[in-house]
């Protein structure tokens, strides 16, 4: 299916399906959190739909910067988003605070770069959340914007915390997250 984009396989019927789903070639979607925006296009074009259509993200350069996320107190579900770039790629920040159940909130924050599954196994990311005399730390390889936030949600690959932690490190309702990506 996506021989037009570049994809040289050729594989018996029953095993296309399976392929499909993961081929680097099929049209990545808008990596941002929520379903309201329901671009596709090639990897190349994903930073210009972000720059264009979603003015609001920030960008900072570096290895090694802040990502604040202000109001986490706002109710119901909120998604923070930025961009990092460094080591010549972009990376994706994503806070999302979600209802697990009916009161009880959780917090859980990842890093995707905006590249190939791949590429993405070249580098490492570090949250980190640090408060009076406490640091709370999370280490992994950034996922491909390929498999998107909700995956990682869903299996907890990421940093996850409640409101009573997020508390413990926000000052006047806003949380700032170390960022630090690595190459491997």
């Amino acid at each position: 299916q996506y021989a037009t984009t570049g994809c040289s396989l050729t594989l018996h019927h029953t095993e296309k399906p399976e392929h499909e789903d993961i081929c680097e070639y099929r049209p990545y979607s808008c990596p941002c959190p929520g379903a309201s925006c329901k671009w596709q296009g090639s990897l190349e074009a994903v930073m210009s739909h972000l720059m264009h259509a979603h003015k609001s993200i920030t960008t900072l350069q570096g290895e090694d910067i802040v990502f604040l996320a202000t109001d986490i107190n706002l109710p119901g579900a909120v998604d923070w988003v930025m961009m990092q770039s460094c080591f010549g790629h972009h990376f994706m920040l994503v806070l999302e605070k979600q209802e697990k159940y009916e009161g009880h909130q959780q917090f859980f924050a990842i890093v995707l770069l905006i590249g190939t599954r791949k590429q993405a196994e070249n580098f490492a990311y570090r949250l980190e959340l640090n408060g009076n005399r406490r640091r709370l730390t999370w280490e992994a390889t950034p996922r491909s914007i390929h498999d998107g936030v909700s995956a990682a949600i869903m299996n907890s690959d990421c940093l996850v915390f409640d409101t009573a932690i997020a508390h413990l490190f926000a000052d006047n309702g806003n949380l700032g997250i170390n960022v630090t990506i690595s190459t491997c």
